[in-house]
C-alpha cells in the first residue's frame, strides 16, 4: 500500500489495520505528519500543529495492542480540531489577535471524547475570527485555500478542517455550524459533513454567546461510516451544557447496515425565499436527487415556502457578537476584521422589540419546518448556490460572486444552510457531482429533530450509488 492511499483511506478500514497491527497507529500518523508538511503551505488548512502530542498518543495506541489491552472506538485514528475549540496545551485562537497568544488549560468535553476514544490529534485547523463567516481567511494565519482550485477559498467556517480532509492530510475533522460551518466548507472541499441536531454533542466551556442556540458541533470526513464512528463517540448528555440531550443509544455503524425501504423524499432548489442558484448547480442536484426513486422512495417537488429567516437570523447572531465583543469594538475596533466589525455595530444598533421579533420569527420557521416533516422524512436541497470561489477579503470586507444579474450576499452565500441552525434539525450535505471547471458540488439532506438516523442512511444509500471518494485533488 502506498503512502497516498494510506493518507486517504476511511477511518473504518484504518481502525482495523490498527486493532490488527497490519498498519500501526505510529506509521499511519508519520505518514500524515510527512503528508501535512509538505501539502500544508500550499492550502493552509492547518494553523497549529501538535506533531509531538500526535507521535506520543500513537505509540501508546500500539503498545496498548500489543499489550492486549481492549482497543478503543478511534484507536489511533489522526484527528483535527477546528481553532475554535479548547485543546489542552495547544494555542487556540479563535482565529482572532485577541487570542494570539491563548493556550487552553482543558479541553472541551466533546475533545475529550475523542481523546478517550484514542484519537490522535494531530493539530488545530484554521477559522476565521470567531467563525462569523462562511468563509476561510484571518489576521493570524491568513486564508485557507481550495485544494481542488487554490485559486479559490475553502469555504468556513470549518474551512481548514474540510480542506484538510479534501488534500489527505488528516482522516477526521472536528468542525462546528452556526449557519453552515460544517456544511458550506465540506461543500465546497467535496467532503462530507453532518451536522447533528442541536444539543446532540455537548459544547462546553464555550465562553461566547454569538451563536450560542445555534452552533452544532459535528464530523468532517471522507466516508459516511466514519461520521457515524465519530457521532458515536462524540454524541451524548453532559451536565455541563444546558443544551445537550440525552444519550440516544444508536450505534449509528450498525443502523448503516440498513436502508430504509420506505421514505418519502421532498426537495427545493429555493427554501421558497432563495434568489440565486447557478444552472449548474441546479441541474446536478436534480440528476442526483432521482437516484435515490432506485430505492422505492417517493421523490418530489415539496413546493416548501419558508418565510425569508434571514433578517432574524442576522438579528441573533449580530447581537451575540455585540456582546461578546463591545469593549472592543469600542476601545480597538481595528484588531477586528472589517466584516465583524459590521455584525457587532448591527447588534449595537438592535433595540429589545427587535430581538423578540427575531425571537418569533424563529419559532416560526420552526413551526414551518414541522409542518414539513409531517409529510416528509427528508429535505433535499443543494447546499451552496455557487461552488468555491476567490472571494474579496479583510481590510475592505467579503465580496461574493455574481449569478446572472444577482451579486450574492453573505446570506445569499449561505441561504440554504442557516434557517436549520435556527431550527435545530439535522442535516448534512454529500459530494453531488463536479462542475465543468472541476470544482465540487454538494446536496444537502436535512432531516426531522433527532433523527440522524436516517438522515445518515440516506447519506449511506448516495455514496453507495454515486461514490466520489476515488477522486483526489493533486498538487503541483
Amino acid at each position: 500500500m502506498n503512502k497516498e492511499d494510506i493518507c486517504f483511506m476511511s477511518a473504518f478500514e484504518m481502525r482495523e489495520k490498527i486493532k490488527n497491527q497490519e498498519l500501526t497507529s505510529v506509521e499511519i500518523t508519520e505518514t500524515i505528519i510527512e503528508r501535512i508538511e509538505k501539502i500544508n503551505p500550499k492550502i493552509n488548512a492547518y494553523c497549529t500543529i501538535a506533531f509531538d502530542m500526535a507521535r506520543e498518543t500513537a505509540k501508546k495506541i500500539d503498545d496498548s495492542i500489543k499489550n492486549g489491552e481492549d482497543p478503543k472506538e478511534l484507536m489511533g485514528i489522526p484527528t483535527s480540531i477546528k481553532d475554535l475549540m479548547l485543546l489542552k496545551g495547544v494555542r487556540t485562537t479563535y482565529g482572532s489577535l485577541l487570542y494570539e497568544n491563548f493556550i487552553p488549560e482543558e479541553d472541551e468535553i466533546v475533545v475529550k471524547r475523542l481523546k478517550n476514544a484514542g484519537c490522535v490529534i494531530i493539530g488545530k485547523t484554521n477559522t476565521p475570527e470567531f467563525g462569523h463567516v462562511a468563509l476561510t481567511n484571518n489576521k493570524i494565519f491568513g486564508e485557507t485555500l481550495n485544494p481542488w482550485d487554490t485559486e479559490t477559498n475553502s469555504g468556513g467556517s470549518s474551512g481548514g478542517a474540510a480542506a484538510s480532509i479534501a488534500a489527505g492530510i488528516g482522516t477526521l475533522a472536528l468542525g462546528s455550524d452556526g449557519g453552515g460551518s460544517i456544511r458550506i466548507p465540506s461543500s465546497c472541499c467535496g467532503v462530507y459533513g453532518l451536522k447533528p441536531t442541536f444539543g446532540r454533542i455537548p459544547r462546553y466551556p464555550h465562553d461566547f454567546l454569538s451563536f450560542w442556540s445555534m452552533d452544532h458541533y459535528g464530523p468532517i470526513v471522507r466516508y459516511v461510516i466514519d461520521a457515524a464512528l465519530m457521532l458515536n463517540v462524540m454524541k451524548g448528555y453532559s451536565p455541563a451544557d444546558i443544551n445537550s440531550l440525552p444519550d440516544d443509544n444508536i450505534d449509528y455503524v450498525k443502523e448503516l447496515a440498513e436502508t430504509p425501504k420506505k421514505l418519502k423524499i421532498g426537495y427545493s432548489m429555493t427554501l421558497g425565499f432563495g434568489k440565486a442558484l447557478e444552472d449548474e448547480i441546479k441541474e446536478n442536484i436534480l440528476d442526483s436527487i432521482h437516484k435515490f426513486e432506485q430505492f422505492g422512495w417517493n421523490v418530489e417537488d415539496s413546493n416548501l415556502k419558508i418565510k425569508n429567516p434571514g433578517k432574524a437570523f442576522k438579528t441573533l447572531v449580530s447581537i451575540g457578537y455585540a456582546y461578546d465583543l463591545q469593549k472592543t469594538f469600542t476601545e480597538n475596533p481595528d484588531i477586528l476584521t472589517v466584516d465583524l466589525n459590521s455584525i457587532i455595530r448591527l447588534g449595537l444598533d438592535t433595540n429589545s422589540m427587535n430581538i423578540e421579533k427575531a425571537r418569533d420569527q424563529r419559532k416560526r420557521l420552526y413551526e414551518e419546518t414541522y409542518q414539513y416533516f409531517k409529510n416528509y422524512d427528508i429535505l433535499i436541497t443543494p447546499t451552496t448556490p455557487c461552488p468555491a470561489f476567490k472571494p474579496g477579503w479583510l481590510e475592505s470586507g467579503t465580496t461574493f460572486p455574481t449569478i446572472g444579474k444577482k451579486a450574492l450576499s453573505t446570506l445569499d452565500w449561505i441561504t440554504y444552510t442557516f434557517p436549520f441552525n435556527m431550527t435545530g434539525l439535522p442535516a448534512a450535505t454529500i459530494p453531488s457531482g463536479w462542475t465543468k471547471s472541476g470544482l465540487p458540488i454538494g446536496m444537502q439532506i436535512v432531516g426531522k429533530r433527532f433523527d440522524e438516523k436516517t438522515v445518515l442512511q440516506v447519506s449511506k444509500a448516495f455514496e453507495d450509488v454515486s461514490p466520489w471518494q476515488q477522486k483526489r485533488p493533486t498538487f503541483n
